[in-house]
């Protein structure tokens, strides 16, 4: 039976772009904030609105995978290759998330001390797990974060070269616009 879902639903695609902004924004901040200095007045707020948002991020990831498999969702179109080649992006993508998530936690509360989000709730710590905690988490964290913009980026490519040379519907999927 051939899928007649043409485009990604609402909350799909509000999740989408939210998470895409939230990704690249987190990764600038991230580069900036490790350059600041101590006097700098965005020393301390910087890193608590960067741990706020991917705490944030977390959550929407979890709710974004949930949601996948509970709703059905446009086939993937493309050569046989391109099909494999998207679904595996997406694993990674999600998989190096997840990665991000679980270093900056480490890196965040390797003092013992929760992470405060938005002063709405607290993640609690739990502690130092293991030797040299936040340097190694915070090694996963900038690599993870790198292979995921380049990654991000190459998808953001690859559903342009579907709109602009395949003309295909790739792109208009996600943005609700599929013929």
């Amino acid at each position: 039976m051939e899928n007649k879902i043409k485009n990604y639903n609402a909350v799909a695609r509000a999740i989408h772009w939210i998470s895409a902004l939230t990704i690249f924004s987190l990764f600038g901040v991230g580069l900036w904030m490790v350059d600041l200095s101590y006097y700098s007045e965005w020393y301390k707020t910087a890193p608590d609105l960067h741990r706020s948002a991917g705490i944030l991020l977390a959550a929407l990831t979890l709710i974004r995978i949930v949601w996948k498999h509970v709703t059905t969702s446009p086939s993937v179109e493309g050569k046989p290759y391109e099909v494999v080649a998207a679904k595996l992006v997406h694993g990674f993508m999600y998989i190096n998330l997840f990665a991000l998530f679980i270093s900056g936690y480490l890196i965040s509360t390797s003092d013992g001390r929760g992470i405060d989000v938005f002063n709405w709730f607290t993640v609690p710590s739990l502690g130092e797990l293991f030797e040299n905690q936040s340097d190694l988490a915070g090694s996963v964290h900038y690599y993870a974060a790198w292979v995921l913009i380049i990654m991000a980026s190459v998808h953001a490519l690859a559903a342009i070269k579907h709109h602009i040379i395949d003309k295909d519907d790739t792109l208009r999927k996600m943005i609700g616009a599929s013929k």
